[in-house]
């Protein structure tokens, strides 16, 4: 494991080239780590990376599509940051708390979040909020970092009831900006919690740049200011990830403290289907990360590589990824459209006098249609 406190690139083409962990090249080459890595992986563990990525892969593409028909609200794709939330969320345990954003649609997928459940929270109803019975994953978050000392708070309770679960924030470069981000990491510093700070830092907090965000070059090193590990690794790679994760996790477990990773990576799409990204990003920057730095690319060339993974097989996950996603689909769509009353519901314990009156005069319009 790498502590950084110094480093970072200007550009998203740079990011890469400095203190970034790496064991998988975009040629599907493994390093002498990785190969180390590699080696302590199962027969499964290796096949369930592509599964997942795919998976992931395959939901996002088809949201986008029932967006755009309408049949669903905005969306944030996630296209992109497929071994970043994969690699992280697989080294995870049931017994740990996650804190995600609103792109972390793979992580709750892992987590034991149904698809018609995660289709149900794009679709505006409030049950896609509520996990089944034994999920630890909170409902996305999508104000900017106001997850972050929520999970530094669960992470303290583990500490004080001296159980050994661990607490994950996942949040993008643009929550580091937040003050939520910096009060959780001085809580966490101080108190020594079992959290771990998940930062997918794809180069964007919506249009704009992280150098326009930071004078810091990367996200990892704001970790010294809190007397924490900050490690920056290649959020493409999905055994980097892994490996890294394993780490902090196994590092909060043993009670020595929180730990900031920074997983640089890249969003393929815009930042929302609201978003054109070809208004801010240079064009030279996306064909690099997109044709060059693909991260199921990437992993699916090892697997074939290493004789794990035939065209064929490729073909058929992504047929059974395909009825995984139908079967969801009319699931979620049995469902009756969510009644208006909703707007008003699960924000205040007591509605407030001028909000009862919106609530009524919006019942009354629809009871007359």
């Amino acid at each position: 494991m790498t502590i950084t406190g110094r480093g970072g690139g200007e550009t998203m083409i740079e990011q890469l080239r400095r203190d970034c962990i790496r064991h998988l090249s975009p040629d599907g080459t493994l390093t002498e780590t990785g190969k180390e890595i590699w080696n302590r992986l199962d027969r499964d563990r290796k096949k369930n990376f592509f599964q997942w990525m795919t998976l992931v892969r395959h939901f996002d593409r088809r949201m986008i599509l029932l967006q755009r028909q309408g049949r669903i609200g905005t969306y944030a794709p996630l296209e992109g940051q497929e071994a970043a939330q994969v690699g992280s969320a697989l080294a995870l345990q049931r017994k740990d708390w996650i804190f995600p954003s609103y792109r972390e649609h793979g992580v709750a997928m892992i987590a034991g979040m149904p698809l018609s459940q995660i289709l149900l929270y794009w679709m505006g109803r409030v049950e896609g909020c509520k996990a089944p019975e034994g999920v630890r994953i909170f409902p996305p978050s999508v104000p900017i970092a106001t997850q972050i000392p929520h999970a530094v708070g669960a992470a303290w309770g583990f500490k004080l009831k001296k159980e050994d679960g661990v607490a994950v924030a996942y949040f993008g470069d643009g929550a580091t900006s937040e003050g939520d981000f910096h009060e959780a990491c001085n809580f966490a510093g101080v108190f020594q919690v079992p959290v771990i700070l998940f930062c997918q830092n794809n180069g964007y907090a919506i249009s704009v740049p992280f150098s326009r965000q930071s004078a810091s070059k990367t996200v990892a090193e704001k970790a010294k200011s809190y007397d924490f590990p900050g490690i920056r690794v290649d959020g493409n790679d999905v055994l980097a990830v892994y490996d890294v994760m394993l780490q902090a996790i196994e590092r909060a477990r043993a009670r020595k403290g929180p730990t900031l990773i920074e997983a640089v990576t890249y969003r393929k799409g815009p930042h929302t289907t609201a978003d054109d990204a070809t208004r801010y990003r240079p064009q030279a920057e996306v064909n690099e990360w997109v044709h060059q730095k693909d991260p199921l690319l990437r992993y699916t060339r090892l697997l074939k590589n290493e004789g794990l993974l035939t065209g064929k097989e490729e073909k058929e996950w992504e047929q059974t990824c395909k009825e995984k996603l139908d079967l969801a689909i009319i699931e979620a769509e049995k469902f009756p459209p969510a009644p208006p009353e909703h707007l008003f519901a699960h924000v205040y314990g007591n509605l407030p006098s001028n909000e009862r009156k919106q609530r009524q005069e919006l019942v009354q319009k629809r009871d007359r249609v």
